[in-house]
């Protein structure tokens, strides 16, 4: 019987490591700052897999803080599929002065709508500054293509586009901070 307890206490004991404080990498990919997006139709708000997708969202940062996407219109839109956007030609043929290779992940993942992906040509270290927004889940774009945030935001406004909508303009901004949860008050004061 004391072997068994002991054999008990020795399990635990080598359970704690897994027991810890440390934060449990759940496969989800981590959220950063986030971009927002002044449509005619609303607000857009998504944030950036910065620590998952550096590349990818630095480029974008950079774009989005030099105002290449101020005045760029959403040129494709494919119910049920895709919102594109942000290419200084208008019509899908356009890029920026600078290519950024293909990112990706197994976090990285287009399991829902508003998840924020570069478009590329078929070259796969081709992306410029074309990005979409998915409309709905589409698995089979995974690996693909280099998801570098999801929406938080405004996914009704992303619906509401049609082609030629315009972005005002595209700006990024620090994550909001958690909120504090609130203090019970004491009703006797």
């Amino acid at each position: 019987m004391r072997l068994f307890f002991m054999l008990i206490l020795m399990s635990l004991i080598s359970a704690m490591p897994l027991l810890a404080a440390e934060p449990v990498n759940t496969g989800k990919p981590e959220t950063g700052r986030w971009a927002v997006i002044e449509t005619d139709k609303g607000t857009i708000k998504f944030a950036l897999y910065e620590k998952d997708a550096p590349i990818t969202t630095k480029n974008f940062i950079d774009l989005a803080e030099r105002k290449f996407y101020d005045g760029l219109t959403f040129h494709r839109v494919v119910e049920g599929f895709v919102v594109q956007g942000g290419d200084p030609n208008g019509d899908g043929t356009g890029s920026s002065e600078k290519k950024i290779p293909l990112e990706v992940s197994p976090k990285l993942k287009h399991d829902t709508a508003g998840i924020v992906a570069m478009a590329r040509r078929s070259d796969p270290n081709s992306a410029s500054c074309q990005f979409y927004i998915t409309l709905a889940a589409v698995p089979y774009l995974d690996m693909q293509y280099a998801v570098f945030g999801r929406v938080v935001e405004g996914i009704d406004v992303v619906k509401k586009l049609k082609i030629g909508d315009v972005m005002k303009t595209v700006r990024i901004i620090p994550a909001p901070k958690p909120e504090e949860p609130t203090k019970k008050q004491d009703p006797k004061k």
